[in-house]
């Protein structure tokens, strides 16, 4: 193993490591977004709270060095696995890129990747709001914003469908459940 006691860093250590390999406020903000909904999913479903918000804290850490794929997320894990961290977490990374060839089995895996992109259209719906906070979105504010094709064009809207369709949980829920992870975090997250 390497310097992690059973191969799950501290919620310090995530961040100083996402914050070591990630000079970007937005990718950080990002980073801060995912592990809010993923927190938020893992209290829903009963599931190990801290583990889950490292996962969503972690996801994307390589992306800033390592933008194209199928670099990111293939050398955040390697330098994961260098650290010796826990290959829940490193699958968990990995699963969240179609393109990586490791399939979202787990319930944690299935949340990451619903959670992911949505987290990217409900922070881009609240900057557009007048005074560019999370307590102006809404659900329906949200669902105007996917289908409008020419709004955050970076958000890959299938994802976000497959991602609440894995879920089980309907479309409009699941962006509710995401808008609300996001406004408990909103101090952080500067919205």
């Amino acid at each position: 193993m390497g310097h992690f006691a059973n191969g799950i860093p501290t919620r310090d250590e995530t961040w100083r490591l996402l914050c070591e390999w990630t000079q970007s406020p937005g990718l950080r903000g990002h980073a801060l977004a995912v592990e809010a909904a993923m927190r938020f999913y893992a209290r829903k479903f009963r599931q190990p709270v801290d583990l889950w918000g490292l996962v969503g804290l972690i996801h994307d850490f390589d992306y800033e060095r390592y933008p194209e794929a199928p670099d990111h997320p293939a050398k955040g894990a390697e330098e994961l696995r260098r650290l010796g961290v826990d290959e829940v977490i490193v699958r968990a990374m990995l699963s969240h890129a179609d393109y990586s060839g490791v399939p979202r089995e787990s319930f944690m895996e299935k949340t990451l990747y619903s959670v992911d992109e949505t987290c990217g259209l409900v922070v881009a719906t609240a900057l557009v709001m007048p005074n560019r906070k999370l307590s102006e979105v809404t659900t329906d504010s949200v669902l105007k914003k996917f289908k409008s094709k020419g709004f955050a064009r970076k958000v890959n809207r299938d994802d976000i469908v497959r991602g609440a369709s894995d879920l089980g949980i309907p479309l409009d829920e699941h962006v509710s459940n995401v808008i609300s992870a996001l406004r408990e975090a909103s101090s952080s997250l500067g919205l």
